[in-house]
């Protein structure tokens, strides 16, 4: 069910009306794995896709805006291009078809996402190892089929507070980082560069105080550190083991000018050598009461918008994201000048019900302005040794967080299950690496009705299936949840599968979530006084979410209408 559906299970749903799965397709047909050539294009640039194998004669390709076709043509071979439209900020949907009798036969499908920034649909990866021995083409490339338009360049760096190695003039070509691994000057470059030919942002990490144990000798004087007394005996630190670290974190006060102007000049060492596009700053969360060199307690998240202007202003041409951990200081940082707005999820916000939670309270911090990104990591015990990520937890978890609005940093060189990006304990089998490209192409296609603009609702829904049972959101275990977005002139409509869910903790911690049962031919009826001119309907786990127009029946303050098919998540959109 996690890859693009052959003629059989069309059949079985459009036409035969049948209760469980197909086992085997009624005719042979042909399915292809497409690939382009960038994660994002500009308007009016050209888009370049491949597919792996040779469609039928008679296919076509067809390009759809929010489920209407824009343009249409014959398949001429397995390369071929197509010119983005001149509108900004919208996605499409490439799909790969023919017909065959009575039914059409859906080849393959990727998005496109036509945007000139990456902030207003933020896909945040990662990169985190940076070896002699890496692949940076083979690893961006991957990230590529995921959309994924920018990438957070975890622990490159020297030392947090002189990142660094070397001089602008002359870097070392190879460093320790703080867990004492090699990095390499040609790697990181390579990764950069990786990264700029495929239109994606390469944002570098680092704290936005942290200091390690030569920090003085470097030039970081001492009225700059937090300290847990007032009388600056004892500095605040994060603890580290020694070995693998070479040193705790010390932690700097980010509303100190001097700190703010030494590490600016530091950033712009970097920014001399490294073509990174940005600083992806993070933080250690809530440290409690500390105090300044001069006795005075602190309040951190006013200084994280501080510090956040002070980098601004240093580099005005650069991008900032801010990690707000567990929405500690987001309050102040959705009103700095960041891109968009980053949550790293921890406990108690651990239920499904949380991530909708974090990013509504994240745009409304931001006045609507700003998308949220969360750093939500999966099977996080299971993730102590080495194994598989469960995929059902995955895809659950992702279908919430897009269908809400949001995007999920979780791809890089391997899948994430801890906070220290290089733990790779945990591979994603062939099923979920095939499923969550139909996610990451269904989060771009209909990007405009998932993450732009609107207003979260939960539409009134009922259905007549004896098989389950609707409950408006929040989840409730053995139910499916309705969630919406009115958009004005049409209403989103999202079926979330819980029916199998034996909790409703999202991080699925030990990879124990079972897979969601598949459900036929739902029968829905949507309260409303207003005419309805279409439904259109796109699950990420039928054709790769390709749309298709539904049949519907309107009488007095309702309108009836079927969905064939879902299984971790459905939309349906009605316009009106």
């Amino acid at each position: 069910m996690n890859k693009i559906l052959i003629q059989g299970l069309l059949i079985a749903l459009l036409t035969a009306g049948c209760k469980k799965d197909p086992v085997a397709p009624a005719v042979e047909t042909v399915v292809l794995n497409l690939t382009s050539d960038m994660a994002v294009y500009r308007p009016g640039e050209d888009i370049v896709f491949t597919a792996d194998k040779e469609a039928p004669a008679t296919a076509r390709i067809r390009y759809k805006y929010l489920g209407e076709v824009v343009e249409e043509v014959p398949w001429t071979g397995i390369t071929w291009t197509w010119k983005a439209p001149a509108a900004d900020f919208r996605g499409y949907m490439a799909e790969v078809y023919s017909i065959a009798g009575n039914n059409e036969l859906i080849h393959g499908v990727i998005a496109a996402d036509v945007s000139s920034g990456w902030s207003r649909f933020p896909r945040y990866g990662f990169v985190s190892k940076f070896s002699n021995t890496e692949d940076p083409e083979s690893v961006i490339a991957n990230l590529n089929r995921y959309h994924i338009n920018g990438l957070q360049f975890y622990d490159w760096h020297y030392k947090h507070h002189h990142p660094l190695a070397g001089t602008p003039a002359n870097p070392d070509p190879v460093w320790k980082d703080i867990i004492n691994r090699d990095i390499y000057l040609t790697t990181v470059k390579q990764y950069i560069a990786a990264a700029h030919a495929r239109n994606m942002q390469a944002m570098f990490y680092n704290l936005a105080y942290g200091a390690t144990n030569t920090a003085e000798a470097d030039g970081v004087s001492p009225e700059w550190f937090l300290f847990k007394d007032q009388n600056h005996a004892v500095k605040d630190f994060h603890d580290l083991p020694e070995p693998p670290f070479n040193s705790d974190i010390y932690v700097t006060d980010p509303d100190n000018p001097g700190w703010q102007q030494y590490l600016a000049a530091r950033n712009a060492d970097v920014y001399t050598v490294f073509d990174f596009d940005g600083f992806h700053i993070d933080q250690l969360g809530d440290r409690g009461v500390l105090f300044d060199y001069n006795g005075f307690q602190v309040n951190l998240p006013p200084g994280f918008k501080s510090f956040t202007e002070a980098m601004k202003a240093a580099a005005p041409d650069k991008s900032l994201v801010f990690n707000a951990v567990n929405q500690f200081g987001q309050a102040e940082i959705a009103q700095s000048p960041v891109d968009f707005l980053y949550t790293e999820v921890w406990p108690p916000n651990e239920g499904y019900k949380d991530l909708a939670a974090l990013i509504a309270d994240n745009y409304a911090y931001s006045g609507g302005s700003k998308k949220t990104v969360l750093a939500a990591y999966l099977n996080y015990a299971k993730a102590d040794n080495p194994g598989q990520f469960n995929t059902p937890g995955v895809l659950l978890a992702d279908a919430v967080i897009f269908a809400f609005g949001g995007a999920h940093l979780e791809l890089g060189e391997h899948m994430l299950g801890k906070e220290y990006f290089p733990n790779a304990n945990l591979q994603m089998t062939d099923e979920l690496k095939k499923s969550l490209v139909n996610y990451y192409d269904f989060l771009v296609a209909y990007q405009n009705v998932l993450r732009d603009g609107g207003v979260i609702n939960n539409p009134p829904v009922t259905t007549s299936s004896t098989a389950f049972s609707l409950n408006a959101w929040p989840p409730q275990t053995g139910k499916v949840a309705v969630a919406g977005r009115d958009l004005g002139s049409r209403q989103v409509i999202h079926l979330l599968n819980f029916v199998n869910a034996a909790d409703l903790n999202w991080r699925d911690t030990n990879g124990n979530r079972v897979a969601a049962p598949t459900l036929y031919e739902t029968k829905l009826t949507l309260t409303t006084a207003r005419t309805v001119k279409r439904i259109w309907y796109a699950c990420p786990d039928l054709d790769g979410g390709a749309s298709r127009d539904l049949n519907f029946s309107q009488s007095g303050g309702s309108v009836a209408f079927e969905i064939p098919f879902f299984k971790y998540w459905g939309m349906a959109v009605v316009e009106y």
